[in-house]
């Protein structure tokens, strides 16, 4: 299963996520996501366990509490939605062309 962790500390890593989780099982990745532009982390990331039972505890267990000065929210990852990558209709103040 895959749990997506928000409201991460700017100097929480990989290693440091890791650790965090390992006491509830197995841990296959933990990756903390960083901003391509400034390598500076955004502030979430993912962890991946094999077993859901232990998955499931660790969501129940770490959701809502505070992980090196911020309330952490812990939860199942939803599947990423598509982009629509086009620059017309999508709200984004880009030139239209439909006349």
């Amino acid at each position: 299963m895959n749990i997506f962790i928000a409201g991460l500390s700017y100097d929480v890593n990989d290693a440091d996520l890791n650790t965090f989780f390992k006491e509830y099982g197995v841990i296959n990745s933990a990756k903390v996501i960083m901003d391509r532009s400034t390598s500076r982390s955004k502030g979430y990331g993912f962890v991946e366990m094999d077993n859901n039972e232990d998955a499931n505890k660790a969501i129940s267990k770490l959701n809502g509490v505070e992980y090196d000065g911020r309330t952490i929210s812990v939860s199942e990852a939803r599947p990423r939605q598509e982009r629509n990558n086009n620059s017309y209709g999508n709200n984004r103040g880009g030139y239209n062309n439909r006349y």
